[in-house]
């Protein structure tokens, strides 16, 4: 959405409208229509009013430092459901009991609400519409087909198998990646300390040394003299760069698309994999069980590729859809993407073939699930040895630059 100043002729008088529009011929429609008895004259894009961008920058940041809803929190829910339903329980009473037993403020208020439109004559699909971002593709389609078989019972058992998998990788993965930055996190305070500490002791011997200092000493006195001056003005702005890049991140689609775009490039040892991996075993254990549920294939792509966070393989997976639209069969079109290897592309023309495309792509699912479990089981044995460059790396800055000068001073004595 783009802001126009549309200006408008009235009885002979020229005047501008500011008109918030996607196109400047959308601007110059919503004109006419809003202004009848006018001639349009010509539409020029321009800025935000200062208001209308504070007010976007007030709402970002709300979003920002808005808790997410604990994904135990969904799951639990969602088998409530699964569970009464099953027993035959009415969906408003379900929902009701399950507003009620829930701790979670944010889903307390989202169930109310959505118990509120279906007793209004909604059905339930149209009353998650508005909390897709809190719930995901997945579970809107879920509840889609739970309403189209008469068995939301089964969906949401599904959906809950399909949440706890998610769930159960990505609190694999943190926990493998967390003793490294632990490690990380403590040679960094602990070389700060050293800093702060022991150089300002050997700084005025250092002073004395009439002769130029080596490049280590140089370094550490250069570091200690920025810690002691900007410590903290170099502490605010690290944050401040954190927080600029997670908001950007959030809130700009082309930095959010560069930047993944980059956490997938070869060059980011392990990062890379780890993003492919994770993003093509979500991607495709979605699309294997909507499939498996009885739901078109076209329609679990789009919803399978609504639950793909990383912006460059969204990219590529999007084409998917658009190419079977075009006649190609789903094995072709996977490969226009690039991102399936020769054997997996085998396996899903096969199952094409066969009738036995959900078997097939279960398959797949597991192929990426074995790979990124192995990956993460191995995790430390590939992390370590750049942590010990790292700690080796500290550990010479820090013992050259004191002894350095102390074995220059050692030799200039014995020669005198």
């Amino acid at each position: 959405m783009g802001y126009f100043n549309v200006t408008i002729m009235q009885k002979g008088k020229k005047r501008e409208e500011l008109i918030k529009a996607d196109s400047k011929m959308a601007a110059i429609k919503i004109a006419k229509q809003k202004f009848p008895s006018t001639i349009v004259m010509r539409a020029v894009e321009t800025s935000a009013p200062l208001e209308e961008t504070l007010s976007e920058l007030f709402s970002g940041l709300k979003k920002t430092f808005k808790s997410k809803i604990p994904i135990n929190d969904k799951i639990s829910t969602i088998r409530q459901i699964a569970v009464m339903t099953d027993a035959g329980i009415a969906i408003n009473d379900t929902l009701e009991d399950v507003a009620d037993n829930t701790d979670n403020k944010q889903l307390k208020e989202i169930y109310k609400k959505i118990n509120s439109d279906i007793n209004a004559g909604n059905s339930m699909s149209d009353a998650m519409k508005p909390y897709t971002e809190e719930f995901g593709h997945v579970a809107l389609a879920m509840t889609n087909l739970g309403e189209r078989t008469g068995n939301l019972s089964e969906s949401y058992h599904k959906l809950a198998d399909i949440l706890e998998n998610i769930r159960d990788n990505t609190a694999k993965f943190k926990k493998a990646i967390r003793s490294p930055l632990i490690t990380l996190a403590a040679m960094g305070i602990a070389f700060t300390i050293l800093i702060m500490v022991v150089v300002p002791k050997f700084k005025d011997i250092f002073s004395k040394f009439k002769t130029e200092l080596p490049l280590p000493t140089q370094i550490l006195l250069k570091l200690e003299w920025a810690f002691s001056h900007y410590g903290l003005l170099i502490l605010t702005i690290l944050f401040a760069i954190i927080f600029g890049i997670k908001y950007a991140y959030r809130h700009n689609k082309d930095f959010k698309y560069q930047m993944d775009k980059l956490l997938i490039h070869p060059k980011f040892y392990l990062i890379n994999k780890a993003i492919f991996l994770s993003t093509m075993h979500k991607y495709n254990l979605v699309f294997g069980e909507l499939v498996k549920s009885g739901i078109p294939v076209s329609e679990a792509l789009e919803t399978a590729v609504g639950m793909v966070d990383n912006e460059a393989i969204k990219e590529q997976l999007l084409t998917v859809n658009a190419n079977i639209g075009r006649g190609m069969n789903l094995a072709e079109a996977f490969q226009i993407t690039g991102l399936y290897e020769n054997m997996l592309l085998q396996m899903i023309k096969a199952g094409e073939a066969g009738g036995q495309l959900d078997a097939m792509l279960d398959k797949v699912t597991q192929y990426y699930d074995m790979e990124f479990q192995d990956l993460i089981d191995n995790l430390s044995a590939y992390i370590e040895p750049i942590l010990l460059f790292f700690i080796a790396g500290l550990v010479l800055l820090m013992a050259l630059g004191i002894f350095m000068p102390m074995w220059d001073l050692g030799k200039a004595v014995k020669n005198g």
